[in-house]
């Protein structure tokens, strides 16, 4: 009888078994055929950002959904891939997929604990969960994720699911992939990892978010003692590298979305030239830009322009706090708002948003999310001290509750304020365009639009450089005398308009040299050349230099700047000066590379001297080079003697109603160029002239850039004669065209003569009074 049970119940056995295979036999022939394709795998191509770099290959600026830089399973050290091994599929070389003898040791586990915690997923079957499945926790999908894990293993190497593995997994921090995790926990390369910090990175992809070393830096060191104590009991490493590694403090980078070198500008033009030429490609196929920047003059000029603006704005005083907060007494809730209403404000770098939560008469206390409540002194409020006045108005006075702007100067907390005003530099070198920095504002976070390139203003003073230029061409010398005396325009010449034009301080000094007229910045006697060439000569003449007709009528208010010019144009124009005579436009993109570091596009500038197209007689940019040093030694640009160099030239301007100041100025081999206004256009101030707010900004980047750059000056060329002339200054060496002698050179007197043969002379003599 026992033994017809036992038959009956092998029988049994063996009929359940040979259901359970058939049923799997069906399953298999019907859902294996209709699992997904795996040409995302074999073809793998990962999202990897748009990067944009300087010429020198620091990195300025990442555009992407995804923080991913790509490595090859060869260039990753072996401890790494051993402490991934390690905390995630220690049997990944041995098993097909799945690990049977991992999935006994979670069933009994989770028999032992009566639910389920651990899921005995491989490698392989986290791939195929990344990629086809969802992370819903039901038997299809684990049964599909077996299946397609034993597909993965039939096409792929095990050195190419790792490597899959590798650059996809999201890690936290917005990082996907264990290099990219590298630089977003530690700020360094993966084969820079200690072993401590590779544990830390492989016990991620079990929880990113709990494991986070700078969200839960507990949570995250058990999770790396762990791995390490596999890492030592599979003899992936010796006992004193294990001793060494667990010991090791913990630290991380808290890295904001911040570069090193701040050229945020620069890489949003770089970020439209990918997107106008790539489409959406841009973000996801790991093109990196290189820009001609270079890093020292990107920072100095950036330093330059921020701290320019701001002793602008603390010329001017405080204005009052931003906003105000009301306080409760719950220290807790409160220190909760304040930090809400506190990250809604702009981030600017080194000027911290915080609110006032004490005042007396010299001291105030002010909460700052970064190093809770700090206390600023006398010192520190010297600047805003006017608004503890209990006299002001409530919306002006600095009060408890008050939002306010902190600086810290050598561990002295300071009262600032966020600029209304303005600024643009760039800086390019003159013989191939290559821009060597860029500002295109005070903070791009704040303000976008970018000055430099988009900000049409009037160049004032600046632009009589190139109405002098014409006037050399036309046969003025910079000996010619000119008249610098009172002018009453006829409105016909000026568009409609009756015109009674003065010098920027009000005096006229009778006859002087155009020289000196140009150092000294004379409005009259720009005026008086321009009538003498005529403003359709000029207005023709300065497309030597890049500029449009149509931006600058022919009218006689062109010889004090009143046309339109960017920031940018202004460095293009000067350029032909500075690289004696060509036409070299900007450019900011050097090459493109793919995601495999392969060149894909490359910029081919031309050269002055060579290839570039001559516009300008090479004696007329060294005349002009030789007047406009003169303005950087005695004239309105004499501040830059402070530079102790002799081979600075260039001008200053400003405007009607200081509404814009400017300076242009250049050596041989760089043209910068500062602009400082506002948006909306108002007057900086009486006394705000291009030599007190854009130039001072100049100076302080050559200053950086050119410090250990020795002095080069262009040879005289053939064609120009040296006259001992007598000057304001004394006798000096002058410079004259050959075919235009030094022959009773005054302007501005009854009869007198510019020494030129040319017919417009007897056409216009008689406007020259």
């Amino acid at each position: 009888m026992m033994q017809r049970w036992l038959v009956l119940i092998a029988c049994l056995v063996c009929a359940l078994i040979v259901a359970l295979v058939g049923a799997i036999t069906l399953t298999l022939v019907f859902t294996y055929p209709r699992l997904p394709s795996l040409e995302t795998l074999t073809d793998y191509k990962p999202k990897i950002p748009l990067r944009i770099f300087t010429a020198d290959g620091v990195q300025i600026g990442e555009f992407g959904e995804e923080r991913r830089d790509f490595v090859p399973i060869e260039k990753v050290p072996l401890l790494m891939k051993q402490a991934i091994l390690a905390a995630e599929d220690e049997r990944f070389y041995s098993h097909g997929g799945v690990d049977y003898i991992g999935v006994a040791r979670a069933a009994l586990s989770n028999l032992a604990s009566g639910h389920a915690q651990s899921g005995a997923s491989t490698i392989t079957m986290q791939v195929a969960r990344n990629f086809f499945l969802s992370s819903e926790k039901t038997f299809s999908r684990k049964f599909n994720e077996a299946l397609l894990s034993f597909k993965i293993e039939h096409s792929l190497s095990k050195d190419k699911i790792l490597e899959i593995y590798i650059n996809q997994i999201y890690l936290g921090q917005r990082a996907y992939g264990f290099s990219a995790a590298a630089q977003a926990y530690y700020g360094k390369s993966l084969p820079s990892l200690s072993i401590a910090e590779m544990a830390m990175l492989a016990g991620l992809p079990k929880a990113p978010s709990s494991y986070n070393p700078i969200v839960n830096p507990k949570r995250a060191k058990l999770r790396q003692q762990y791995v390490l104590r596999r890492m030592r009991e599979l003899q992936m490493i010796d006992e004193a590298q294990f001793d060494s590694a667990k010991t090791e403090p913990l630290t991380v980078v808290r890295k904001s979305e911040s570069f090193s070198v701040p050229a945020e500008y620069v890489a949003e033009m770089a970020r439209q030239f990918a997107v106008d030429k790539y489409k959406d490609a841009a973000y996801t196929q790991g093109f990196q830009i290189y820009t001609t920047l270079l890093a020292n003059h990107q920072t100095a000029a950036y330093q330059s322009a921020r701290n320019g603006i701001l002793a602008y704005d603390r010329r001017h005083g405080y204005r009052g706090p931003e906003g105000f907060i009301e306080l409760n007494n719950s220290d807790s809730m409160q220190r909760e708002r304040l930090d809400e209403k506190l990250s809604e404000l702009p981030p600017i770098p080194s000027l911290f948003p915080a609110i006032v939560t004490r005042v007396s008469n010299n001291t105030i206390d002010a909460y700052l999310p970064s190093q809770g409540t700090v206390t600023v002194t006398a010192k520190g409020l010297q600047f805003a001290s006017r608004a503890l006045n209990n006299k002001l108005a409530p919306t002006q006075r600095i009060r408890v509750g008050a939002i306010i702007r902190l600086q810290q100067v050598k561990e002295e907390w300071q009262v600032v304020q966020l600029p209304d005003v303005e600024v643009a530099m760039v800086a390019m070198d003159p013989n191939d365009g290559a821009i060597k920095a860029l500002v295109g504002g005070f903070d791009f976070n704040r303000n976008k639009f970018n000055h430099v390139t988009q900000a049409w203003r009037q160049p004032g003073s600046t632009f009589k450089p190139f109405i002098y230029s014409a006037g050399i061409e036309r046969g003025f010398t910079p000996a010619t005398q000119i008249n610098d005396a009172p002018l009453i325009i006829d409105p016909a010449s000026i568009g409609g308009q009756r015109w009674e034009p003065k010098n920027f301080d009000g005096k006229f000094m009778g006859m002087m040299t155009l020289r000196d007229a140009l150092t000294k910045s004379k409005n009259l006697v720009s005026i008086r050349i321009l009538q003498s060439i005529t403003p359709n000569y000029a207005q023709a003449y300065i497309s030597k230099f890049g500029f449009e007709a149509k931006n600058h009528p022919a009218y006689l208010t062109m010889a004090l700047g009143a046309g339109m010019v960017t920031p940018l144009q202004m460095a293009e124009g000067y350029s032909v000066f500075a690289n004696s005579g060509y036409r070299v436009p900007s450019y900011f993109i050097d090459h493109v590379t793919d995601a495999k570091g392969q060149v894909i596009a490359r910029t081919q500038p031309v050269h002055a001297g060579e290839n570039a197209e001559r516009t300008l007689d090479a004696r007329n940019a060294f005349i002009m080079t030789s007047i406009m040093r003169d303005v950087t030694r005695f004239g309105t640009a004499a501040k830059a003697s402070v530079l102790n160099r002799n081979d600075l030239a260039g001008k200053t301007g400003t405007t009607n109603d200081t509404h814009d100041a400017w300076f242009a100025g250049y050596t041989p081999d760089l043209v910068a160029v500062s602009w400082v206004g506002f948006d909306q256009p108002k007057s900086l101030g009486g006394s705000e002239t291009g030599g007190a707010a854009a130039l001072p900004i100049w100076i302080e980047y050559i200053g950086q850039v050119l410090k250990d750059v020795p002095e080069r000056t262009k040879s005289m060329p053939d064609g120009v004669i040296v006259v001992p002339t007598e000057t304001s200054r004394g006798l000096r060496d002058e410079y004259f065209y050959a075919e235009f002698p030094q022959t009773n050179p005054e302007l501005g007197l009854d009869n007198a003569s510019t020494g030129n043969t040319d017919p417009i002379e007897d056409e216009v003599k008689d406007m020259l009074f």
